[in-house]
């Protein structure tokens, strides 16, 4: 038994000193078609393939962000939702160390997307507080801060928050006038406190104004036909 195991253990030696010396055989061709290879993947949204090539390059360096932050993203979209959070938390750690660096602006101006992918995830996983704390510290970081402000709304909204999904709808329009499906939000939240006047329901001119917004940014909409019947019931 003794002799067998001692075996067992070279072995393995041998092969990870195998593995380790096979990577740096490969060099930067080889990490260049795997990066290759791997974009491929993740454009044409064939995510177990993304997947497995972005597994391969963390491996290779486990210090790259981009390469943590797209396996999330993968993970994700394949549902594999325990694995696409660890990626996650380790990107932001990535970008938290490095934003204390040289690289600090380039690794603050990631850590917001990195944060709206950990809220996707988690609302996926149903932690929904955990997913609006996400949205809220993602957005401020963010270049164009309207997707998690988007999202925040969204949440909120779903969850019967409705004020907070107000603001954060507010916050996600000032970003991107062209949010269309903020104006929807707002709009739906805004009609919620119509009134009622001689047996007609008399909406406020913002919740008009955000719905009809609505209409001219996203004509073919999913929310098209909703807006219409509100907007036709206040006539």
């Amino acid at each position: 038994m003794g002799g067998k195991t001692r075996l067992s253990c070279v072995v393995t030696v041998l092969l990870a000193f195998a593995a380790t010396t096979g990577a740096s055989a490969q060099g930067p061709d080889a990490r260049a078609a795997l990066e290759a290879k791997a974009a491929a993947a993740y454009g044409a949204k064939s995510w177990a393939n993304a997947e497995s090539a972005f597994k391969q390059l963390v491996a290779m360096d486990p210090s790259r962000l981009d390469y943590r932050q797209s396996l999330a993203n993968a993970q994700l979209n394949l549902g594999h939702y325990p694995d696409a959070l660890a990626s996650a938390d380790a990107a932001i750690a990535i970008a938290e160390k490095s934003a204390q660096g040289p690289e600090a602006a380039k690794a603050k101006a990631a850590l917001g997307p990195i944060l709206v992918t950990k809220g996707n995830i988690l609302l996926k996983q149903h932690r929904v507080p955990d997913a609006i704390a996400a949205y809220e510290k993602a957005a401020p970081l963010a270049a164009n801060p309207a997707t998690a402000y988007f999202n925040l709304c969204a949440t909120l909204y779903n969850t019967g928050s409705t004020q907070g999904a107000l603001a954060a709808c507010d916050k996600a329009i000032a970003a991107d006038p062209k949010k269309a499906d903020a104006y929807f939000i707002k709009g739906s939240v805004l009609y919620a406190d119509a009134t009622m006047q001689n047996g007609k329901i008399v909406p406020s001119k913002a919740a008009l104004a955000a719905l009809r917004q609505y209409l001219l940014l996203a004509p073919n909409g999913a929310h098209v036909a909703d807006v219409k019947q509100m907007l036709d019931a206040a006539k």
